[in-house]
């Protein structure tokens, strides 16, 4: 039976909805053989193994990158807006209803914060005062140093939080912030989800932690920042410790 103009059009007509539902449950294949990675990096033809050590190669090679999100980290939740480099970063962490900026340049660190921050049950309300809204430099001695300049070495963070545990398996492809994404998680999510950009190069866009400690989004790869030593007027030199607070 030959098929006339109109059920021709018919059918066209119900094939477009359908192809559509196709591509956005599965999202893995079109209609009429398309190929779901055309104008993709490839990424999403390799194993999810291969998937995620190409991620973490493109990261560790990448001169910058932008963090951004929440991280559960020895008891406390932080919430993180960081610009990382090579030799620093600069950015702002809250946590229990604070925030302070966080400076690192080469190897001095400088964290700025208001009174509140620097007070403290049994403190010295003047010694608050005088370290508010300054860029205050942490000595490499004092506890705060080794708490908070983890913060901001991209290294230390990407090693640590590019790390999928148990078994890597393939999620579907996805989309952050209009691009296109390959998900790759350790066991079925359970060790963390971890979007990995199909256009360009393979940089991670957004991860969620194992156990539910936090997520975290990716951007700016490679965008350079002015990362400089603040005004003199600025800064000030607590000493060898900084006040507990």
């Amino acid at each position: 039976m030959s098929v006339t103009p109109r059920r021709r059009i018919r059918r066209a007509a119900w094939l477009g909805p359908v192809c559509a539902l196709a591509v956005t449950g599965a999202g893995l294949t079109g209609c009429g053989g398309e190929d779901p990675d055309a104008g993709t990096n490839g990424l999403g033809k390799l194993s999810a193994d291969k998937i995620h050590a190409k991620a973490t190669t493109a990261a560790e090679a990448a001169d910058t990158v932008r963090l951004h999100g929440t991280v559960e980290a020895g008891g406390s939740r932080y919430t993180l807006d960081m610009r990382l480099k090579a030799d620093g970063a600069t950015g702002s962490v809250a946590a229990e209803g604070t925030t302070f900026g966080l400076l690192r340049v080469g190897e001095q660190l400088f964290l700025k914060a208001d009174a509140g921050f620097w007070s403290h049950d049994d403190g010295d309300a003047k010694a608050a005062d005088k370290l508010a809204g300054k860029y205050v430099k942490v000595p490499q001695s004092d506890p705060v140093y080794k708490k908070f300049s983890g913060f901001t070495d991209k290294d230390v963070l990407l090693d640590g939080l590019l790390t999928l545990h148990g078994t890597v398996k393939t999620d579907g492809r996805h989309e952050q912030a209009g691009v296109r994404t390959i998900r790759v998680t350790g066991d079925d999510g359970a060790g963390g989800a971890l979007d990995v950009s199909l256009e360009g190069k393979p940089y991670p866009l957004r991860l969620v932690r194992a156990g539910s400690a936090g997520t975290i989004g990716f951007s700016d790869w490679n965008k350079d920042f002015a990362l400089e030593q603040p005004a003199k007027d600025d800064t000030l030199d607590y000493g060898k410790q900084l006040p507990s607070s």
